[in-house]
C-alpha cells in the first residue's frame, strides 16, 4: 500500500483505464490519511474502476488532504459513492461528476479583460460552464452576448446598494455553484456573501496593499516597481484577504510606462484567475484555515 506523507504525490498505479470510462474527481478530508486511501482503493475496484492520478497532502492540523481520480463507466458511479460510505465511514468522500461540470456566474464591471478570458475558454479547460454574468454597467453586454451568454446589468447605487445586492441574488439564486469576480468593483456585503449559497473568488492586482484605490499602476511607476502581478483569493467579509489560492508576478522594466504596466498586469491577473478558478472546478483546492491547499 502507498503510504501518505507531508509532500504531494502523484502515483500513477497499475490499475489502467476501462474501457468507456471517465475520469471521477474525489476528494476527501480525513484523519487518517492511510485507512482512507486504502478505503478508496477497495471502493474503486469493488466498483469495476481503476484509480488514476492521486495527491495527498498533510494538513497543518495533521489531517490528511486526499484527491483521486477514478476511472470508471458511467453506470458504476452509485456503486462507488455505496462503496465509499461502507469503507470509512470517519472520511467524508466528495464525488464529482465529470458529465456536470460545476455552473459558473461571473461579476464584472467595465474592465472586461478577466471575464472575456474566462468566457473564452473551453469548459473542458476551465473546469466548468460560464452560465451567466453580471454587471453594474452594459459596457460588456455585445461582448458577452456575443458569446451566446445571459448578460444582466444591475445597477449599483451607493444609496440602494442593498437592493442592488438583493437583485443580483435573486438572478443567482439556484443558477451557479460558483461566483467569480472578473474584476468587479465593488465591495460585496457579508450578507451577499453568506446569502450566494456558492464559493466566491476574486481576483486583484499585487500592488495592494502598497498601492491601494485608483490609479495603481500611475503610483506604482513612480515608485519604480520592478515586479506586477496578480492574487486569486477567496472572498470573505474581510476585503482581499481571503484565503490565498494562485498568484504570479511579471518583471517589468524601467522604461515600462504606466499603461504597459497595466497592459502586463492584467495579463497576469487572467492567466491567475483562470488557474484559480480551473483548480476550484476540478476539486483540487482545499480550505486549510486561512490558507488554502492546491492538489
Amino acid at each position: 500500500m502507498t503510504s501518505l506523507t507531508p509532500h504531494a504525490k502523484a502515483i500513477d498505479l497499475e490499475d489502467g483505464p476501462t474501457s468507456g470510462a471517465s475520469a471521477v474527481p474525489i476528494t476527501t478530508v480525513t484523519g487518517d490519511g492511510a485507512g482512507a486511501l486504502a478505503a478508496l482503493g477497495a471502493a474503486v475496484a469493488e466498483a469495476g474502476g481503476g484509480l488514476g492520478e492521486v495527491v495527498a497532502r498533510t494538513l497543518a492540523d495533521g489531517r490528511t488532504a486526499l484527491r483521486a481520480e477514478a476511472l470508471l463507466p458511467r453506470e458504476s458511479r452509485r456503486a462507488l459513492s455505496a462503496a465509499l460510505a461502507r469503507g470509512d465511514a470517519t472520511a467524508s468522500w466528495a464525488v464529482g461528476d465529470p458529465e456536470a461540470p460545476p455552473r459558473i456566474a461571473l461579476l464584472v464591471s467595465r474592465e472586461g479583460h478577466c471575464a472575456l478570458d474566462l468566457l473564452d475558454r473551453p469548459p473542458a479547460e476551465l473546469g466548468g460552464t460560464v452560465v451567466l454574468v453580471l454587471s453594474n454597467h452594459d459596457a460588456l453586454r455585445g461582448e458577452v452576448e456575443r458569446r451566446g451568454v445571459p448578460f444582466h446589468h444591475v445597477p449599483v447605487d451607493r444609496e440602494r446598494r442593498d437592493e442592488a445586492e438583493a437583485a443580483q441574488l435573486a438572478l443567482l439564486a439556484g443558477q451557479c455553484d460558483l461566483v467569480v469576480l472578473a474584476r468587479y468593483m465593488q465591495v460585496l456585503s457579508p450578507g451577499f456573501l453568506e446569502g450566494v449559497g456558492a464559493p466566491v473568488i476574486n481576483v486583484h492586482h499585487s500592488l495592494l496593499p502598497a498601492f491601494p484605490g485608483g490609479r495603481p499602476y500611475e503610483r506604482a511607476h513612480a515608485r519604480g516597481v520592478k515586479l506586477v502581478g496578480a492574487t486569486a483569493h477567496y472572498a470573505t467579509e474581510e476585503l482581499d484577504a481571503g484565503p490565498i489560492i494562485e498568484q504570479d508576478v511579471a518583471r517589468v522594466e524601467d522604461r515600462d510606462g504606466p499603461d504597459r504596466l497595466r497592459r502586463i498586469g492584467a495579463d497576469v491577473e487572467r492567466r491567475v484567475l483562470a488557474r484559480a478558478v480551473r483548480w476550484h472546478c476540478q476539486g483540487r483546492v482545499v480550505r486549510d484555515g486561512q490558507r488554502t491547499v492546491v492538489l
